[in-house]
């Protein structure tokens, strides 16, 4: 990291400036690299996540990483989701990420649909389940779940009604 990242860091996270670097740091930085990110995207991820360094390496990181790989994606496909969305290894698996991936299997998602939405947009994860399953109710009824989904979800509430010419007052579809 740069000067200016670090004070950065430091300044979006001020507990990080108390911690031990051979004890806490280091730890984090090689655990992050063993999963496959490059010193650059190690960089990267630590700029854009500096909470990341507070979380647990066996509570939270490992296990969903474990999580990920159990539902096919591979190495590559883990590094990229972490370069992506790294606050999503502080994500707690049970009362976030496995509620939201259950969603889109009662949706009818397959698993191979599923990770490949996840690898190409990992905040999906990040959603409310409320928002969640208002706009997969929305793209399911017009046949348009697996290919909108994410970037359904990305959109505001009125470019998301524009877009998909949902009108809230009468609950209708317009094609």
């Amino acid at each position: 990291l740069s000067n200016d990242q670090i004070a950065n860091v430091i300044a979006r996270c001020p507990p990080l400036f108390g911690y031990s670097v051979e004890e806490n740091l280091k730890p984090k930085a090689l655990w992050l690299s063993q999963v496959g990110l490059s010193n650059d995207q190690l960089a990267k991820v630590i700029a854009r996540c500096p909470s990341l360094l507070s979380f647990s390496i066996e509570v939270k990181m490992t296990p969903t990483v474990r999580w990920l790989s159990g539902i096919g994606m591979d190495e590559q496909q883990i590094a990229k989701v972490i370069l992506s969305f790294p606050q999503l290894l502080g994500y707690s698996l049970e009362q976030n990420i496995k509620p939201t991936v259950q969603s889109l299997r009662d949706q009818g998602l397959t698993q191979p649909q599923i990770t490949s939405m996840l690898v190409s947009f990992p905040p999906l994860l990040g959603y409310s389940s409320k928002r969640l399953m208002h706009r997969m109710s929305i793209l399911s009824a017009q046949g348009r779940l697996s290919s909108s989904l994410c970037g359904a979800m990305a959109l505001t509430d009125a470019k998301f009604a524009a877009r998909f010419q949902y009108n809230e007052s009468c609950g209708a579809h317009v094609y």
